[in-house]
């Protein structure tokens, strides 16, 4: 069960975490067990050579775990990554770029999703994440 949708998320995220928008994520789409974001990629998103710097990536990744994780929670700011493992399967191309989070566990303490980011065009992979999130023993 959600217990905020997109509107509830961009209001938190606005007013706790403000800083999460300055990647320029949109949430695509929004279910119980998944969480789709969007990127369009600008100049600020590239390295050296045109293609999207590694940490953009990574911020993708984490960000989807970290919304999925208060749609289906609600507001609760202080869950914190715990491990982001992370696989570049190719350079991606500058357009936009799709995270794709999936739930592989919801416990009381961790929480564990798979996160696939491929180009809007693009269906094979740019990169693979798993990414752990702790929860706040007093949620």
């Amino acid at each position: 069960m959600l217990r905020m949708d997109v509107k509830e998320l961009d209001r938190f995220l606005d007013e706790a975490f403000p800083q999460a928008r300055t990647f320029g994520f949109e949430i695509d789409e929004l279910d119980e067990e998944h969480i789709r974001l969007r990127l369009p990629v600008s100049k600020q998103h590239l390295r050296p050579g045109g293609t999207v710097n590694g940490p953009v990536l990574m911020s993708l990744a984490d960000s989807a775990t970290y919304m999925l994780v208060l749609a289906r929670l609600g507001p609760v700011a202080l869950a914190v990554t715990v491990s982001l493992n992370i696989n570049f399967m190719r350079k991606p191309r500058p357009g936009v770029l799709l995270a794709d989070a999936r739930l592989l566990k919801l416990g009381k303490r961790i929480v564990v999703a798979e996160v696939r980011i491929s180009g809007e065009d693009e269906p094979e992979l740019y990169a693979h994440a798993t990414v752990t999130y702790s929860l706040p023993p007093d949620r």
